[in-house]
């Protein structure tokens, strides 16, 4: 009998709006000292599964509609509720996605990872915070004695992440439940928490049930995978099997659609490159591959061949950074501390060409954002100088700056976070335009937005709607579609893909792509991923502690690195391709 088991679960939302099937008829199963990795878009089910478990979804609107989930011989869907919460914590742990909303902000660490301790056995507060501080060192926190009295946010997001891992994990639990553990994380801090649960799975004989939406993350840790969409499974086996011979058309578009360092299109393909359905009398839906995949696949290559620069004769200089520098103040005030300074960028030269992309790639804190946002002069440079198209940004007074305003703009990592809840897609796309003066009237600002919700994808019938009413990649579109409101000539793409779905980010690299083909756009493209940088740019900047460390076209900077932190990065990014799978499977 296998560790876990999960039989024909269906779990349902009822809402005013209708029923949703989220988990639908879901069956797999977990052994002792495997990996098994769950991967689908967003709305796939995945958490849902994960959450039904562990019975932590709100009843209602859920609700279990049937199923079984055997654990080590027990049924969990109907196990009484002091005996369910006595196996939850102890022996079935969960690590969530995001860390910071999860860590209590008014706790310490080590007060959150001893805290399972002190509930599911009888020990002394002594003797689970050395525990919790043990596994701290486990999951590779340094100065675990020291950093254990932190609160959160004095940690870094990989070190918080570790945290909860030490958390599931310091009750040795026989299953880890993994929702999304390494999403939005840099690629460095990424492999270091695969590689950690890799090793946590030898060393404790752990099961993990590992969720992720990117099948390269899933070819790094999982033994086993299981693709779901809309809420079923559509295919499942041995990792090596699904990645040499997908036969389900989403899982052949998932992989497809994942830039690599070796793409070769132009246009990404899209899993609706791969994807029909055919709708049978009773109502239902079959999906189907399409019969004229191939030939949609070799028109994009086709397009990448006939797209290549000749290189001869490169384009004017729009934007030109020298020896930028950007230093923060913290401390001091109070007893005669002295400050200390961060030196967020200190230094950086940057020359981007008109209608080209410069790509700048670095980890968390390297200063990567700072530079976008001084340059658009969101944030005051401490020296250096910003030449934009002739003219001296840091010289123009603030009164004339509204002008330069209109031709530079940014594309935040959020998309929630920076469209106002409260403004329509209409009063949000129409307020940039009213503030410089675009357009003659009200109507004819209207007829804009509409021209540009179609132009990223959208339609009119968006215009009254508020942004939770969209999807994650239709709220980027919209984000995409108020910086190009002022019709600017440079745009910053600050982190703008990094918690997308693979396939929505295809979608949406797409667009920027057609975008900047189409209106001559320059963009200061700015990643983690070193695979999404590579497709995007043509020329590459590598930043480390606020400093360039390297610099040079897309391809010659991959395909030959000079700086070994320029090489640290790019061996840790999922490759997702056979030749590494069946190295790691001989290894």
């Amino acid at each position: 009998m296998s560790l876990l088991e999960i039989q024909n679960l269906k779990t349902y939302f009822h809402t005013r709006a209708g029923t949703t099937r989220a988990v639908d008829d879901v069956s797999f199963s977990l052994e002792k000292g495997e990996i098994v990795g769950v991967v689908g878009e967003s709305g796939s089910g995945k958490s849902v599964t994960c959450h039904s478990i562990l019975g932590l979804l709100p009843q209602p609107p859920a609700k279990i509609e049937g199923g079984v989930v055997t654990f080590d011989g027990d049924e969990l869907l109907d196990m009484p509720p002091p005996l369910l919460r006595a196996i939850r914590g102890k022996r079935i742990s969960m690590v969530f996605q995001d860390p910071m909303s999860c860590l209590n902000p008014y706790l310490t660490i080590l007060d959150q990872v001893a805290e399972p301790i002190l509930i599911h056995e009888e020990v002394t507060k002594e003797e689970a915070e050395q525990r919790a501080i043990e596994m701290m060192k486990k999951v590779g926190i340094r100065d675990a004695e020291k950093r254990a009295r932190s609160y959160p946010h004095e940690f870094s997001g990989g070190m918080r992440q570790r945290a909860m891992i030490a958390m599931a994990l310091v009750t040795n639990p026989d299953v880890l439940l993994a929702d999304e553990p390494t999403t939005a994380l840099d690629v460095t801090v990424q492999a270091r928490i695969l590689r950690l649960l890799r090793d946590l799975r030898d060393d404790l004989g752990v099961g993990v049930i590992f969720v992720s939406h990117d099948l390269g993350v899933i070819a790094e840790v999982a033994d086993r995978v299981v693709v779901m969409y809309q809420g079923k499974v559509v295919e499942q086996g041995e990792v090596l099997s699904i990645f040499e011979n997908p036969s389900h058309p989403y899982v052949k578009g998932l992989l497809a659609c994942r830039p690599t360092f070796e793409t070769k299109f132009r246009i990404l393909p899209t899993v609706d490159d791969f994807l029909d359905t055919e709708e049978a009398e009773d109502g239902s839906i079959t999906i189907i591959e399409r019969p004229d995949v191939g030939k949609r696949l070799a028109a994009l290559e086709r397009e990448s061949e006939t797209n290549e620069a000749d290189g001869s004769d490169l384009p004017d200089v729009l934007l030109e950074v020298t020896d930028l520098k950007v230093h923060f103040s913290s401390g001091g005030g109070f007893f005669g501390k002295p400050h200390e300074v961060v030196k967020a960028v200190d230094g950086v030269n940057l020359t981007a060409r008109r209608g080209q992309t410069l790509g700048l790639v670095g980890e968390s804190g390297c200063g990567k954002t700072t530079i976008g946002r001084a340059i658009l002069r969101l944030v005051k440079p401490t020296g250096g100088s910003i030449l934009y198209d002739g003219t001296k940004l840091l010289e123009v007074p603030p009164n004339e700056s509204l002008s330069y305003r209109k031709r530079m703009q940014i594309i935040f990592q959020d998309p929630y976070a920076s469209l106002n809840p409260r403004l329509t897609i209409e009063q949000a796309l129409i307020e940039p335009m009213t503030v410089h003066g675009l357009g003659a009237d009200r109507h004819e600002r209207r007829d804009r937005v509409v021209a540009l919700l179609e132009e990223v994808g959208l339609s009119a019938s968006h215009l009254l709607r508020y942004p939770h009413e969209f999807s994650g990649g239709q709220r980027q579109r919209l984000c995409v579609a108020r910086a190009l409101a002022l019709e600017p000539e440079f745009i910053v793409c600050d982190e703008c893909v990094s918690a997308m779905d693979v396939s929505v980010q295809a979608q949406v690299l797409n667009l920027l792509r057609e975008l900047q083909e189409k209106r001559d756009l320059t963009y200061l493209f700015i990643s983690h991923d070193l695979s999404v940088v590579k497709f995007m740019s043509d020329e590459v900047a590598v930043m480390e502690a606020g400093q360039i460390v390297e610099q040079g076209s897309a391809e010659e900077l991959y395909r030959n690195p000079k700086k070994t932190y320029t090489q640290e990065l790019l061996d840790a990014v999922p490759r997702g391709d056979l030749e590494s799978l069946q190295a790691r499977f001989k290894g």
